[in-house]
């Protein structure tokens, strides 16, 4: 079975719906991921709008297809980026595609190359469709890379003893995101109704496509639990490596 370090990723960028100033923290996010192995961005070049993509496509090594726009009202960009994922489905070179874009029309793309056994990551902005969100496997939203690409250091120096360092966030921790975790602990919990951390994590992805703990202002899952200790019990537990914690939690009782 390959790991996340294996899989082969097609990069599909739609220029006309994503903006090009977090380009290069989209690219180090996407490492995560895999490797990109087609990196491709779909416009017309012709027209200004786009002017602020060509300084950054030789730094990133992407390239730029041109797309003219036939009819007006129509947008040939989305067709063009759908015919050239269906084309490289079909080469069995990749593991899984990576959708950058806030379009909706993207949806059924999506489903279909999911379908096909393809892994699915979309990027883009909040504003975003819900429909082409929950079409993919992990969504993750470009506001959160522009506020994570500034460095951690100065903040964690000025507090060095804060178990909790929060950031600037997208979204609110509310009752429905508690509910989400209570929920997702419970399907997945012990006797005792203890749940590995790690497993919740990955369930509330399968739940919320677009779940994230950067989008409430933590860069992991566990200190947006611990800042949830009123709600939740945590148990780090010992493990053969002394470096290392397991780290299991329940809902309160």
């Amino acid at each position: 079975m390959k790991t996340k370090d294996d899989l082969k990723l097609a990069v599909i960028i739609d220029a006309d719906n994503v903006p090009s100033r977090n380009v290069k923290s989209m690219m180090e996010e996407i490492a995560k991921y895999g490797v990109p192995t087609f990196k491709r961005i779909y416009g017309d070049w012709t027209k200004p709008n786009l002017a602020g993509w060509k300084s950054v496509l030789l730094e990133n090594a992407i390239t730029p297809i041109q797309q003219y726009g036939y009819t007006s009202g129509k947008n040939a960009t989305d067709s063009a980026m759908i015919i050239d994922a269906m084309d490289i489905l079909y080469t069995e070179k990749v593991d899984g595609f990576c959708i950058v874009s806030s379009d909706s029309d993207f949806t059924r793309l999506a489903i279909r190359l999911r379908e096909s056994g393809m892994k699915v990551f979309g990027f883009g902005e909040q504003k975003t469709p819900k429909p082409f969100i929950v079409a993919c496997d992990k969504f993750i939203y470009l506001e959160i890379l522009k506020s994570s690409s500034t460095t951690e250091s100065s903040v964690v120096d000025e507090a060095p003893k804060q178990e909790v360092v929060k950031k600037s966030s997208i979204y609110k921790l509310d009752k429905k995101i508690i509910s989400l975790v209570a929920s997702s602990i419970n399907d997945i919990a012990d006797e005792d109704g203890w749940a590995f951390l790690g497993d919740v994590g990955t369930l509330l992805i399968k739940k919320r496509p677009d779940f994230d703990p950067r989008n409430y202002g933590f860069e992991k899952l566990t200190p947006l639990i611990k800042s949830l200790k009123k709600h939740f019990d945590i148990d780090e537990r010992e493990t053969d490596r002394a470096t290392i914690k397991h780290v299991y939690i329940r809902a309160k009782k």
